[in-house]
């Protein structure tokens, strides 16, 4: 007797806590107690959609005109080999492009008479500008030798005006420079709000 109404009490508290618990609490509970019994969450879900049926025969096509553009662009790289971005910088103007024939220079053919006068000429002109410049150099140089000289002999005479002698002389390059560390502002100047017009290209394959 006392067997049978154990096992009917723990069947009504079993009943109590599937239809009661979830209402009032919605997270899991874990009753180890009385049998180890779980409740799990509600979860909430919307039915499956039916998914529609697709003609084999379209299928097909599509995948054939995919191929078809596949094969398209890899006969296009092996015809013109990899297309780089254009350059418009680094382009001319389809203006000066037409009137390239215009524009053309026609260089004049020289004779071989003219060609060997200036050759000789050019040497000629090479041997005056070394000589030029050699006679630049040695008379540099014999400035900076009689400067020295000058200036051992003067330290030998008085130390003091040795040292007068190489002190730097700030008024040879006089040189004052003053202005603002900052700009003033401008009176009523009316700010820009940032806007811009982007009128960059953009190249899509």
């Amino acid at each position: 007797m006392n067997f049978l109404q154990n096992s009917i009490g723990k069947i009504f508290f079993n009943n109590f806590l599937y239809n009661y618990i979830p209402q009032i609490c919605n997270r899991n509970i874990y009753t180890g107690i009385i049998h180890h019994y779980k409740i799990t969450e509600t979860l909430y879900a919307e039915p499956l959609k039916k998914k529609k049926r697709i003609d084999p025969g379209l299928l097909k096509l599509r995948e054939d005109r995919k191929k078809k553009r596949l094969e398209k662009a890899v006969r296009i790289l092996e015809k013109r080999g990899k297309i780089l971005k254009p350059l418009i910088e680094c382009e001319p103007e389809p203006k000066f492009l037409r009137e390239l024939k215009i524009r053309e220079r026609l260089v004049p053919i020289l004779e071989g008479k003219e060609i060997t006068e200036r050759a000789l000429l050019q040497k000629e002109w090479t041997r005056y500008k070394t000589k030029q410049s050699k006679q630049f150099m040695e008379s540099c140089q014999k400035l900076l030798l009689s400067q020295e000289r000058a200036l051992m002999e003067l330290k030998n005479e008085s130390l003091d005006l040795y040292n007068e002698a190489i002190k730097l002389n700030e008024n040879v390059l006089p040189a004052t420079l003053e202005g603002p560390t900052n700009s003033p502002p401008f009176e009523n100047y009316d700010s820009p709000d940032g806007e811009f017009n982007d009128i960059t290209k953009t190249y899509i394959r």
